[in-house]
């Protein structure tokens, strides 16, 4: 399976799984997995499209090439795959308790789903869709959400007309009763995709930045630094 990997300079605060947006393994996503690493990390993005052949990935404008790669993944493929992950990482010493995930996009929808699995710490869901009526044959992302294995938090723009408010409400109330942390941040003026900077037309500086902050304390507080 291809995947961005990167490594910290310095001391190793934990591991941090990025898994993609629905356009696949981006620059964008090779950027943020070298960010994390430069926040101390190990991080690795796993390409999930690779049943294609390779790594493939689709143009922000182009929309409908991206539809035949999403549906031919399946629950089973993305456990199987987010595993794989998971031992690729326990190969290099991390256990359970120093691995999280952050996902953006249909990779929100992917985190979110990882943590009620076993083998994460630490979650961080940026716009994942999929709230109400669920994405790969899983249930709801609100289900879901209430069987929360791990820690976990959300970050939704208010302006995502895929991801209504109403839904990133129920989904509160979801985590809510998962028994374990989770904390899900609205901005008020972000739209889906706020976080990446490759997409002028929905990016948004502030948000971005805020939820970024957000998720490395989370993580840096969640995780056992790898020693």
């Amino acid at each position: 399976m291809p995947a961005f990997s990167a490594l910290p300079a310095g001391d190793v605060r934990g591991a941090v799984i990025v898994i993609q947006e629905a356009f696949g393994l981006t620059d964008h996503i090779g950027v943020v997995t070298e960010r994390f690493a430069a926040e101390g990390f190990r991080a690795v993005a796993p390409a999930l499209f690779h049943r294609a052949g390779g790594s493939p990935v689709a143009s922000y404008d182009d929309i409908p090439s991206v539809y035949p790669l999403m549906e031919a993944l399946s629950a089973e493929s993305i456990a199987m795959d987010v595993d794989a992950t998971l031992a690729f990482l326990a190969s290099e010493g991390f256990g359970e308790s120093q691995i999280a995930m952050v996902g953006f996009c249909m990779g929100g929808s992917v985190t979110l789903f990882a943590c009620t699995r076993p083998g994460l710490a630490a979650g961080a869901t940026y716009y994942g869709g999929g709230l109400a009526t669920g994405r790969f044959g899983l249930p709801s992302g609100v289900e879901l959400g209430a069987h929360l294995n791990c820690d976990w938090i959300g970050h939704f723009g208010d302006l995502d007309k895929g991801i209504p408010v109403d839904e990133v409400e129920a989904l509160r109330v979801g985590v809510g009763n998962s028994g374990h942390s989770a904390t899900v941040y609205r901005y008020e003026n972000a739209d889906h995709g706020f976080n990446c900077n490759d997409r002028p037309s929905v990016y948004n500086a502030e948000a971005a930045a805020q939820a970024w902050e957000r998720t490395i304390s989370f993580f840096s507080n969640t995780l056992r630094p790898h020693s």
